[in-house]
């Protein structure tokens, strides 16, 4: 038998990061199909909004958006920095996992982030629109910490080098404070920290130990 070069292995990380990008191409078109459609919009009674242009219904809500919100986003910088961390954390990540556990993973932390958002917004009565990869990558973040907890990672804001578990417990800390406090508006604190909380919580469960079969 010939030793057969084993082929290359599909990397879910790669093809996340490449539909976020082809999604924000389509996104510059111009035209808010994307955003109307597939972006979460809180579930609930529809006000009439009244502006420039005439009277307009907001987007209803749809079930795919839980999922499909985290494809979109609202600049270049606010996908360079949701690709960057999903490069960073996600390829470990998924190399410990495998590319299957993975992909369940990502998808939890999306769909939480997403619950964490819509009760947040139900409690504000705010009627804006959620985009973005965050709460799947900040999901990421505690299941980075959990299976590396030797890591450091390196801040340039301010310049500390701390441990993952460190750096994951005052992220956390910070999003909480910023969500409560409504300190940096416009950003998706809750949907944030919902994302953190699936993730540690999915993998603690996933690692937990088993009880041996008598």
């Amino acid at each position: 038998m010939s030793n057969q070069p084993a082929p290359p292995r599909v990397s879910l990380v790669v093809g996340l990061v490449g539909a976020c990008c082809v999604m924000y191409v389509l996104q510059l078109s111009g035209q808010n199909f994307l955003l109307q459609h597939f972006a979460l919009w809180p579930p609930g009674e529809r006000s009439v909004q009244f502006g420039a242009q005439g009277a307009w219904q907001y987007p209803p809500f749809q079930l795919w958006q839980p999922l499909s919100y985290a494809f979109l986003h609202g600049s270049p910088m606010h996908l360079l920095f949701n690709m960057f961390g999903l490069w960073m954390f996600g390829r470990p990540v998924e190399q410990a996992l495998g590319t299957a556990r993975f992909a369940l993973f990502y998808s939890v932390c999306v769909l939480g982030a997403a619950g964490a958002q819509v009760l947040a917004a139900q409690y504000s009565g705010q009627i804006v629109p959620t985009i973005g990869a965050s709460g799947g990558v900040l999901g990421l973040l505690p299941a980075f910490a959990i299976l590396f907890p030797r890591a450091r990672i390196q801040l340039l804001i301010p310049p500390v080098n701390l441990r993952a578990p460190v750096f994951v417990l005052l992220y956390g800390a910070a999003e909480l404070f910023f969500g409560v406090t409504g300190t940096l508006p416009g950003i998706a604190h809750f949907a944030h920290l919902g994302g953190m909380l699936c993730g540690g919580v999915l993998l603690l469960w996933w690692l937990r130990p088993r009880r041996s079969q008598p």
